[in-house]
């Protein structure tokens, strides 16, 4: 395994090309390092040594102090990047994140440009991330060393991605669900690390619990294999595939310059190496954030608690259609939910409460839901149904006569206490609790959603969506189980 430490987290940074220009990618990285609260030296190069954000730059690399940076962000034509290496490489530099554009993506010139700034980079002994990438995240560094934003919050979910711009969508996500992000790199034309390269490194990343991948092509299909299975023995791998159809391919092919492989063989070798696959960018999301907050479940059984019986039909749909089951309510369970609820309720799975909750029904219903033995996991919806009408209340014109204060405040308070008992009550359980709610999106400032967003869980937007996740973790479950027999 490469150690790939002075990438993810360097002593210091040098951005090689820094601009005044706002709108120059030597500008823009410097100010996100700078922004971002990144801990060690931060220096840069400008040919006319000008300052830039306040920091004195060098004309030359050559002029930097010895041993002050582990890592080269580079911001330079790609005729100047050979030489660029070789001075910081004798200043103890040991890696380069190469932003700059014109290398293999532009054809057969651009391909020996490459193949050239890889031959040093070994000779070197550094390590080159790039060229025509986006840029690097760490967030136990406090690094954001890339050319666009966002900075997303730490968190557990690594990501290691062959387009940019996807980097930029998880990172999206992250800050929309909460659920944070410990690294993230754009390979860009991967001259020298491709995607798989970093899945050792984040497997074996105690900040890392979760590996996240967006690729369009596999050039070495048995290395890729080797390398995700040893992964997913250790942690759960997320992989959203680009280039699956004719199209698709062929956009691939001029985006990265090389040709996406077969679906079919890649789907299949996803299978038998215990990858998730996912097939949209949120389903990835979502799928990655819920394995690194949810404990993996013991079986397939799953009960739906849910406020209205029209979102408990669905769900046993999405079920039906997953390697899940819809657990027939054992009769112990039934008669302990029977003496909290009035004789209306389902009396079934899903558990649909049918109006007839008071101060703590759904507390207590979730607690002996998920505490009975033959349920492995619980789906709860209908959170945050109170706090709407309570936003309906506090924005109408009588509040806050008639006793609105009141009642506004108690809807908030319990459905952000239904948020943290399905949080305390899966910990105590050891056993995985979905939320699901279109508030989410819609009003994601509603107490409900927003206290699952705080507590560090995903509030996910439909129960489709909660299903598909929680499917992901017992596929992955049942593959930890057979590779541990």
């Amino acid at each position: 395994m490469t150690d790939l430490s002075p990438l993810f987290d360097p002593k210091g940074v040098l951005v090689a090309g820094a601009s005044t220009h706002p709108g120059k990618f030597g500008f823009v990285v410097l100010h996100n390092i700078l922004s971002c609260g990144y801990r060690g030296k931060v220096f840069a190069t400008n040919l006319e040594g000008e300052s830039v954000l306040g920091v004195t730059t060098f004309r030359d690399a050559a002029e930097l102090p010895d041993d002050s940076i582990d890592l080269v962000f580079v911001c330079t034509p790609a005729a100047a990047n050979v030489e660029l290496l070789r001075a910081c490489a004798a200043k103890g530099a040991k890696a380069a994140f190469v932003t700059s554009a014109g290398y293999g993506e532009t054809g057969e010139e651009g391909r020996q440009r490459e193949q050239e700034l890889a031959a040093v980079a070994a000779e070197l002994g550094m390590i080159l991330a790039g060229p025509n990438g986006q840029g690097v995240i760490s967030t136990p560094s406090s690094l954001c060393a890339q050319i666009v934003a966002p900075y997303p919050p730490a968190g557990r979910i690594g990501i290691a991605s062959q387009s940019g711009n996807f980097v930029s969508s998880f990172q999206n996500l992250a800050r929309q669900s909460g659920v944070g992000v410990s690294r993230s790199v754009s390979v860009g034309n991967a001259a020298v690390l491709a995607v798989p390269d970093y899945f050792d490194y984040l497997a074996a990343d105690p900040a890392t619990s979760v590996t996240l991948a967006y690729v369009e092509t596999v050039t070495d299909g048995r290395a890729f294999f080797e390398r995700a299975r040893a992964t997913t023995a250790r942690q759960p791998l997320v992989v959203l595939k680009g280039g699956t159809s004719d199209e698709g391919r062929h956009a691939a092919a001029s985006h990265t310059g090389a040709l996406a492989s077969d679906e079919k063989v890649f789907a299949g070798m996803c299978r038998q190496a215990g990858i998730t696959q996912a097939a949209t960018v949120e389903e990835a999301y979502e799928a990655a954030a819920t394995f690194a907050t949810q404990p993996l479940p013991q079986g397939p059984n799953v009960v739906v608690i849910t406020t209205a019986g029209g979102w408990g039909v669905v769900a046993a749909d999405a079920i039906a259609r997953t390697s899940l089951r819809l657990l027939p309510l054992p009769t112990d369970l039934r008669d302990e939910i029977d003496e909290l609820l009035p004789p209306r309720w389902s009396r079934s799975n899903p558990v649909d409460l049918a109006g007839g909750e008071t101060r703590d029904t759904i507390p207590l219903v979730i607690e002996k839901v998920a505490s009975h033995p033959d349920v492995h996991a619980v789906l709860q919806l209908g959170i945050g149904i109170q706090s709407n009408e309570a936003r309906m209340m506090r924005t109408g014109e009588y509040y806050p006569e008639h006793g609105l204060e009141r009642i506004v405040g108690f809807h908030e308070a319990q459905d952000a206490r239904y948020a943290h008992v399905a949080a305390e009550v899966s910990a105590a359980t050891g056993k995985p609790i979905l939320v699901a709610t279109e508030l989410a999106v819609s009003d994601p400032d509603n107490a409900g959603p927003a206290a699952v967003r705080d507590g560090g869980r995903v509030c996910y937007w439909s129960a489709n969506r909660a299903v598909i996740a929680l499917d992901h973790l017992w596929r992955y479950a049942r593959f930890r189980r057979r590779i541990s027999a």
